[in-house]
């Protein structure tokens, strides 16, 4: 069955290294996404703010660029919903630019938007002036980093209007990694569907990083997805090693259980995530698909995997 992948750190990883999407040892490449009949593919450009710049933001979409055009026997951009369709039609997977940091748009979200990125996650693991995540990276422990909490401090005056503007451009907002109160945040001043693209259920794994149940409800009623994120330390309270297909379709059920199937999707963080995975890479996907029908409809399935997203990507782009 096909599939629509809301998060990877590919691009990111093959720029620092100069490798080829068509082909590598990461958990993504051209390949393996054909094996694993990946429908679209979400790439994120990741920006350290402690390290790097909206310069080299541009480099890395540069070099995303260069490995489509090397490659567009194979892949093509999105720049719309209707760039989907067609490059259905024609057999070409589809692949959409994201950024994972908002503050490297430089107070132009027109430029990154005419260089056809298409979904933002607000923030990382920084404060940034458009919000706050769930810790601060440069002070927190790892234990504190996946323990603590910030339901005090949400977007900022700034990051109001930043998530009005990407609205009105047409661009998605991405609520993983920002604080609770954050979340909250995006659900008031915001209108459209939004997502989650890399986040767990918390009430299953306890971890910063996963939403809460009310948070799910909230998403789901506002027509939302959340994309299931295949990093251990997310999908089991205490194993931060190994991923099963198992743990990750605990959190699936559970998700359908509080939010209804029509709130969840997937969102692997594959080479952003240094677990040992039954889903070794994109080529395993279809093993997600075997397990789920042991509890799912084929509608329900479709729904995980491509159907749910897609909506979204309808009501936004």
């Amino acid at each position: 069955m096909k599939y629509v992948d809301m998060h990877c750190d590919t691009i990111t990883v093959l720029y620092k290294n100069h490798g080829s999407l068509k082909e590598n040892s990461l958990h993504i490449d051209l390949n393996k996404m054909k094996n694993g009949e990946c429908f679209l593919q979400n790439f994120a450009v990741f920006t350290d703010i402690a390290k790097e710049d909206s310069a080299y933001t541009d480099s890395c979409i540069d070099y995303y660029y260069a490995q489509l055009e090397e490659n567009r026997d194979l892949i093509r951009p999105v720049y719309s919903y209707e760039d989907i369709e067609k490059n259905e039609k024609e057999g070409h997977i589809n692949a959409l630019l994201t950024l994972e940091e908002g503050s490297v748009i430089d107070n132009d979200l027109k430029y990154f938007y005419d260089r056809g990125v298409r979904m933002i996650t607000l923030t990382w693991n920084y404060p940034n002036g458009i919000g706050y995540p769930n810790f601060v990276y440069s002070e927190d422990t790892y234990v504190d980093i996946l323990r603590h909490i910030n339901d005090k401090d949400g977007l900022t005056e700034f990051g109001i209007e930043y998530i009005k503007r990407m609205e009105e451009l047409g661009i998605i907002i991405d609520v993983s990694h920002l604080s609770d109160k954050g979340f909250y945040d995006v659900l008031k001043y915001s209108s459209k569907p939004f997502v989650a693209s890399h986040s767990n259920a918390r009430s299953i794994c306890s971890v910063a990083r996963n939403l809460t149940d009310e948070m799910i409800i909230e998403l789901s009623k506002r027509g939302g997805v959340m994309g299931l994120n295949y990093c251990s330390a997310f999908i089991e309270e205490d194993d931060h090693v190994y991923t099963s297909i198992e743990g990750m379709v605990r959190h699936i059920r559970h998700i359908a259980k509080v939010g209804g199937i029509d709130c969840i999707g997937l969102g692997s963080d594959f080479d952003g995530i240094g677990s040992t995975l039954e889903i070794k890479d994109a080529s395993g996907m279809q093993k997600l698909y075997y397990e789920l029908k042991k509890y799912f409809t084929e509608d329900e399935i479709e729904k995980i995997f491509f159907r749910n997203v897609l909506r979204v990507y309808k009501d936004n782009l």
